[in-house]
């Protein structure tokens, strides 16, 4: 966490992007003819390993393609043993030769994307105190430029501009470099950055001296990349990450100190627990949190003495989760205490914070989930997500009266945008829908007015009114009323002759808002219709949405994907066989199940590095992430019902002989979250028992983990292949040669 002021959050939120150039005639969506010989797929080895687990049986002919020296891998992807690189170097291959064919569409959609990002696209400066800092891009660059500039300059080099870090430069030369958080110390004086060399998730940070420009020495090591200044900026706390890629420690070290002056501050006892660290808004207060997927713990540390050992506000208590801000000299927490499924904020001293003298400040109201806080001197706000689409809910100090921010369309997303400054009326957010681009306003909390700051500019051309965006509801086999937003060109026809694409995640309770993105518009200006379905698992409809998806209510995540796919076709948004379904990572395992439970719905599906090797990967503990994993999916190590609930779902568990659609397996060597062995295993599976005989396809980044390639281009190239996929799979390409 850097020490912009975030909101205070109990949920994860993930924002989808998509986009489309206007004008692109439907016929170029359609595969020319192959003229060379049709490829041969590579054909796995078969090793059988079989497992005894509690009582139950399984055998596993491809866990072979699991390297022993995995953990080595991720850190240095050219130490994997020559039989697995070599299959997956087959693999590439196969799947580049079938893409052949879309090669020329894979480029005219690249292109496209390319061409609704403003190359030298700034982000809106952020104040504090003489200076406004911001990021941007050079034309061609593929990584930000972090700058700041005088307060109220009017902007550019010739304008006082400083270059903090131009990670452009530091990605010279490397097949990877991602930096995932910056920022510069309170006082101004010095500038840490977190940077992923590998993809690995593993960082190390740095600290720049503004005023000499050197990079001081020994780097903090082996961190998650976050960490936050101390308010007197005297003192970097960091986050460490273990061989698991769990961040399990804290620790503390002089601002311009190195390896050997390092202080643990924390240590967190429970390898299920996940720890991070930040500073309170009205930094008073440095900011431990500590949790899994249902609990939670936050411990505090004065910033007046921020050498002093952190206290806990209240102990964990399994499924109580908790979260605070320190406004108008007292702790407001949001919390799920009481059960607030939907979760409410309390009050609370700063003396004696514990749930014993919480008071209830916004009463819990089922259906109105609140995500967010954030805390400004005279004012409170909060984010709210109501049947789909958010708002923001002002409080004024003194008077205790509340301003909503809402917008009166279907679909839309709103978000708060954290700034560095406490004692400020202005509130910055962000609207968007997947018609409309971002937009950034600053909103006067006392006056009511807003003003904008900036439109995302999409340097091709977009024209907003020349879409339409649509929520419907799709009914789940259990009544419940499944929310689907739905994309497409002003004029498409409802008859089912349209190509659909189909894009889900349900899971971990993130919802997939209705943003706007630069890429999903290369499908729907060819005609397609894109479609979100928001099934459970995520929280959508509340927190309680994404408990009937999670555990033991797992498969309501895949038969309400399917639902929705019935849907949508029932009127007209598609139709069997013009059907390709998209999801990644937790995504992806719904596109294993649903795969596995209705392949006849589909004619393609993508999986981006998608964990669907449930059974295995939940029952080895060396595994990155498998503790803090079990109460989301259950612990077949220990539980049977968790063991067979797990089996009768699992994708890779639940191959058999059926007519499998296309499939597009996407992954990287050194992803750390998903293992590249989950793609791989589980598209030889596939390839074995289809009976279809349409292509199964996996391609596997060698030089990249989870989120893919760093680059901002780069990675739209990943996205133009994978859109590619979706029309190949539609016009069954493979059978034109």
């Amino acid at each position: 966490m850097n020490r912009r002021k975030m909101m205070t959050s109990v949920a994860a939120v993930l924002t989808s992007a998509s986009a489309i150039h206007p004008g692109t005639a439907q016929s170029e969506s359609r595969m020319p003819k192959s003229t060379s010989p049709k490829p041969v797929p590579p054909v796995a080895r078969k090793v059988p390993k079989r497992t005894e687990q509690l009582g139950r049986v399984r055998v596993d002919d491809y866990a072979w393609m699991k390297d022993d020296n995995w953990q080595k891998v991720l850190r240095d992807p050219t130490l994997i043993k020559a039989e697995v690189k070599e299959h997956l170097t087959a693999e590439n291959a196969y799947q580049k030769a079938m893409l052949a064919p879309t090669e020329p569409l894979q480029k005219a959609m690249f292109e496209e994307m390319k061409g609704r990002i403003k190359e030298d696209d700034s982000s809106v400066p952020a104040p504090d105190g003489p200076f406004e800092y911001y990021s941007r891009f050079n034309i061609g660059g593929q990584h930000p430029i972090f700058c700041r500039r005088p307060k109220g300059a009017l902007g550019g080099k010739t304008d006082g501009e400083e270059v903090l870090l131009d990670a452009d430069a530091l990605a010279k030369g490397k097949a990877y470099s991602q930096v995932s958080a910056a920022d510069h110390s309170p006082d101004h004086t010095l500038f840490a950055y977190a940077e992923d060399a590998q993809g690995s998730e593993v960082h190390h940070i740095y600290v720049k001296d503004l005023a000499t420009g050197e990079i001081l020495k020994e780097p903090v090591e082996s961190s998650t990349g976050d960490f936050a200044w101390s308010p007197d900026s005297r003192w970097l706390f960091w986050t460490h990450r273990d061989d698991n890629g769990r961040s399990d420690k804290i620790y503390r070290r002089p601002a311009r100190g190195g390896l050997k002056d390092d202080v643990l501050v924390y240590e967190e006892p429970d390898d299920g627990f996940f720890v991070s660290v930040g500073v309170t808004g009205s930094d008073a207060f440095i900011i431990i949190s500590a949790g899994d997927h249902e609990t939670s713990e936050t411990l505090l540390i004065p910033a007046s003495d921020p050498t002093a050992a952190p206290k806990v506000v209240e102990p964990r208590t399994v499924g109580l989760r908790y979260s605070l801000e320190h406004w108008d000299g007292r702790f407001v927490i949001l919390t799920n205490a009481d059960q607030a499924i939907d979760f409410k904020l309390v009050e609370a001293p700063v003396e004696t914070p514990g749930r014993a003298h919480w008071k209830d400040f916004v009463a819990h109201k089922p259906g109105t989930f609140i995500t967010g806080l954030s805390a400004y001197k005279n004012h409170l706000v909060r984010l709210e997500r109501v049947n789909a689409n958010t708002r923001i809910v002002i409080t004024e100090r003194a008077s205790k009266t509340e301003k909503p921010i809402v917008i009166d369309e279907e679909a839309y997303v709103l978000s708060v945008e954290g700034g560095y400054e406490f004692d400020t009326p202005v509130m910055r957010y962000v609207y968007q829908s997947p018609t409309t681009p971002r937009q950034w306003f600053d909103y006067d909390m006392v006056t009511g007015e807003k003003t904008l700051r900036k439109t995302q500019e999409i340097p091709s051309g977009h024209d907003p009114a020349a879409y339409v965006t649509r929520r419907l509801y799709a009914k789940a086999p259990d009544g419940a009323d499944v929310p689907i937003t739905v994309l497409m060109k002003k004029g498409v026809a409802l008859d089912g002759a349209a190509p659909l694409l189909l894009y889900g995640y349900g899971s971990y309770g993130m919802s997939m808002d209705p943003s706007f993105s630069i890429r999903n518009l290369s499908l729907v200006d060819r005609g397609w219709i894109w479609a979100t379905a928001h099934v459970r698992g995520g929280s959508e409809k509340g927190y309680g949405w994404f408990l009937d998806g999670r555990k033991f209510t797992k498969k309501n995540t895949f038969t309400d994907f399917i639902a929705c796919a019935e849907h949508l076709h029932a009127a007209g948004y598609g139709a069997k066989g013009r059907t390709v379904a998209y999801g990644g990572s937790a995504g992806g395992m719904l596109m294993g199940a649903i795969t596995n439970l209705r392949p006849d719905l589909w004619s393609g599906i993508i999986g981006a590095v998608p964990f669907v090797d449930v059974l295995n990967t939940m029952s080895d503990t060396s595994l990155p992430l498998t503790p803090p994993e079990w109460p989301e999916w259950g612990n077949p190590l220990e539980d049977k019902e968790a063991y067979d609930y797990i089996a009768s779902y699992s994708p890779y568990d639940n191959v058999a002989a059926k007519p499998y659609p296309a499939v597009l397996a996407t992954g990287g060597l050194s992803d750390p979250r998903v293992t590249y062995w989950e793609p791989e295993k589980w598209t030889a599976k596939l390839r074995e028992h289809t009976t279809s005989g349409d292509p199964i396809l996996l391609k596997i980044n060698m030089e990249a983990g989870h989120g893919g390639a760093s680059g901002r281009f780069d990675f739209l190239k990943e996205i133009a292949l994978d859109y590619a996929f979706a029309v190949w799979a539609v016009d069954k390409g493979w059978t034109k040669a």
